[in-house]
């Protein structure tokens, strides 16, 4: 799984809004959902790199689309 270095959650709760993810819940982690998929974003900054790549491949993302969508 490749590195998806330096991202913080409010970037990345952008660009998962711009995918057309919304905010479920909030708390010490940030539930995001398109009404198919749920993903959890934990809020680090930044958020560790492999965990990031994973949410992204969880929300059906490529990592190519997620970085035009930061």
């Amino acid at each position: 799984m490749p590195k998806l270095p330096g991202v913080n959650h409010q970037q990345a709760n952008r660009a998962f809004q711009k995918a057309g993810f919304w905010i479920a819940r909030q708390g010490k982690h940030i539930s995001m959902t398109n009404g198919t998929r749920i993903i959890t974003i934990p809020r680090a900054n930044p958020i560790n790199a492999f965990t990031m790549a994973g949410i992204v491949e969880s929300a059906g993302l490529t990592l190519a689309k997620f970085n035009k969508l930061l």
